[in-house]
């Protein structure tokens, strides 16, 4: 397994976890396609921004071992990514779209 093969997989596990969580909850969704392009970006944003802490797809694959805990931790982040993205873009949607009241 090559990093950039864990890197597809981090990102469609968060594809995964976007459209699940809108499913589930109906008020944060925004349709099969906008769930899934908040998912692709919250994950790649939660994997870049934690992945220094050594569960990168690099460090997973370390001089040619894997380790499985690690890969365990960055679908985990990678689905976090999905579901907290899906939130905070929703809650951004309902921020710019309420009406002022006079």
């Amino acid at each position: 397994m090559t990093g950039t093969l864990i890197s597809l997989l981090s990102i469609l596990i968060g594809i995964i976890a976007a459209n699940a969580t809108g499913f589930v909850f109906k008020k944060y969704t925004f349709g099969l396609i906008g769930n899934t392009l908040v998912g692709v970006f919250g994950s790649v944003l939660l994997i870049k921004s934690f992945g220094r802490l050594g569960f990168n797809p690099w460090s997973i694959m370390n001089n040619g071992d894997f380790d499985s805990f690690l890969l365990v931790i960055n679908m985990f982040v990678s689905a976090l990514g999905g579901i907290l993205g899906l939130i905070l873009v929703k809650m951004i949607y309902h921020k710019m779209n309420k009406k002022i009241e006079k």
